[in-house]
């Protein structure tokens, strides 16, 4: 039999990197954080949500849950497709789920060619199984279903190609997430204790209650642990976190999950982040994250969005409605342009495949970035983030929403000695007027009254005419034709 980790001693432990280590278990501490240079200049990163819920492939990765709540869509078809919960649970999925065509080295090859610099596995989604080899709990990728450690193969191959593997950690809203199936004649019984695959499966909390009520200490604890475990096992440079980490019981393994983190990195020498929502944790301690949605305005922080390329699901499901390549590749122009970067979702399917949808999306984006990542990678925000007619509805939960450029809306980076502004959407007659570059009086203190030399294209041959007057840099290209935004490199002496 399988002998699992002393979890005393590994509790012990992470006090012990703690009481030794630079960072202390305190926002004070935990404040003297510096973003990891690596994070800022990457912009572009791949999330994945892949489980057992890609099995049902039905409605979104909430199946686990849905499908207890009794009358709802995905109870009724899990009673019509696969019989009763009683005799038919979600643990029942796990051996539904072998990954047999999962491989890790077209998945790193695919990623490579999306221009994406970091990948972000879920690790472990609120189902409770767990991607990865564990010595915490048997329900994981490498005892059960694939019988494989996912996420390791997946660091290695991505190793190969210098990209960076993260991971993802949902399972604080573990505590709830069954617990609806204890409403019925379900598979979900007490009693249920630690090591149990539906444990804790506690009622639904009022999720805007921050106070009670609370998960138990021992369930805590094991969140920590395993947290800590994929810390340890795949030295993640990003440890990503989903919402309901900011209940006020969660702070204090919080501090301490960073403070171990943090210290574990600085042993190692590597560069790390966290990434965190609803003000989780204390601002400057990590990386907000803004969930499918953006900021309006350009930030003097460094943030990131996770959005998907499906708009109704972040799994692999047989109906998902998808963005196009282009309102994609805008929307990372226009984040990168206001100081973040975008963490873009796939869903594979149960068999390890990823569909052809989420392949083409992806090879699209990188063939984009191929010419034009120069404005993209490693490139800082200018003095504004851009123009034009179009507003950007802040807030979480707005990508579902098309938006609708126009040749007038243009974003703005800098890098070196170049300006790069990109045209969302690129005019027919080839007419372009930046007016945040137009010849102002300086005491008027404009946007730019500097010297500009010359102005390329790039991926197009053609060397543009333009002129600058008190209306704007006028530009003017015969040849150049493109559906996807057009960069124009402007350099700056």
């Amino acid at each position: 039999m399988k002998a699992y980790v002393d979890r005393q001693a590994y509790l012990q432990q992470i006090d012990k990197v703690i009481e030794h280590g630079k960072y202390k278990d305190n926002w004070d501490s935990l404040s003297q954080y510096k973003l990891a240079d690596w994070y800022r200049e990457a912009k572009f990163g791949i999330f994945i949500h892949w489980g057992v819920y890609s099995v049902p492939a039905f409605e979104n990765e909430w199946y686990s849950r849905n499908m207890y709540i009794q009358g709802s869509k995905a109870y009724e078809h899990h009673v019509k497709t696969y019989g009763q919960h009683k005799d038919f649970g979600y643990k029942d999925f796990i051996p539904l789920f072998k990954a047999e065509k999962f491989d890790p080295a077209e998945w790193a090859q695919l990623f490579q060619e999306s221009g994406a610099r970091y990948v972000m596995p879920v690790a472990e989604h609120h189902d409770g199984f767990q991607m990865y080899r564990s010595d915490i709990s048997k329900f994981n990728a490498y005892e059960m279903g694939p019988q494989r450690d996912i996420l390791g193969e997946l660091k290695l191959e991505l190793a190969k190609r210098s990209i960076p593997i993260c991971a993802s950690s949902h399972r604080i809203e573990h505590w709830f997430f069954m617990g609806h199936g204890k409403e019925f004649d379900s598979d979900i019984k007490e009693p249920l204790v630690r090591g149990d695959f539906y444990w804790a499966a506690m009622p639904e909390p009022d999720h805007h209650d921050l106070y009670s009520p609370a998960p138990s200490e021992e369930f805590l604890e094991d969140w920590l642990l395993r947290t800590c475990e994929i810390v340890d096992r795949y030295q993640p440079k990003i440890v990503y976190f989903d919402w309901w980490i900011q209940h006020s019981s969660v702070k204090p393994y919080l501090k301490k999950f960073a403070a171990y983190y943090y210290n574990r990195a600085e042993e190692w020498g590597i560069e790390v982040a966290i990434n965190y929502k609803h003000d989780a944790f204390m601002f400057g301690t990590a990386v907000v994250d803004i969930e499918r949605g953006q900021f309006a305005e350009q930030k003097p922080y460094f943030w990131q969005t996770d959005t998907a390329v499906a708009k109704n699901s972040w799994c692999y499901t047989e109906n998902n409605e998808y963005k196009t390549a282009n309102e994609l590749i805008c929307d990372l122009v226009d984040i990168v342009s206001k100081n973040g970067t975008m963490l873009l979702n796939i869903g594979p399917k149960a068999d390890g495949t990823i569909p052809n949808e989420d392949k083409n999306i992806l090879l699209e984006i990188g063939d984009w970035l191929h010419t034009n990542g120069e404005a993209i990678y490693g490139s800082k925000v200018w003095r504004k983030a851009g123009e034009g007619p179009t507003t950007i509805e802040e807030g979480q939960f707005t990508d579902s929403k098309s938006k609708s450029f126009t040749p007038e809306d243009i974003r703005f980076t800098v890098k070196g000695s170049f300006l790069y502004a990109t045209v969302l959407n690129y005019p027919e007659d080839g007419k372009v007027n930046i007016t945040a570059l137009a010849e102002q009086d300086a005491s008027k203190l404009p946007h730019f009254h500097g010297i500009i030399q010359s102005i390329t294209i790039l991926g197009f041959d053609e060397i543009p005419k333009w002129e600058r007057s008190s209306h704007g840099l006028k530009i003017k290209t015969t040849s150049v034709q493109s559906r996807k935004p057009v960069v124009f490199k402007i350099q700056i002496d």
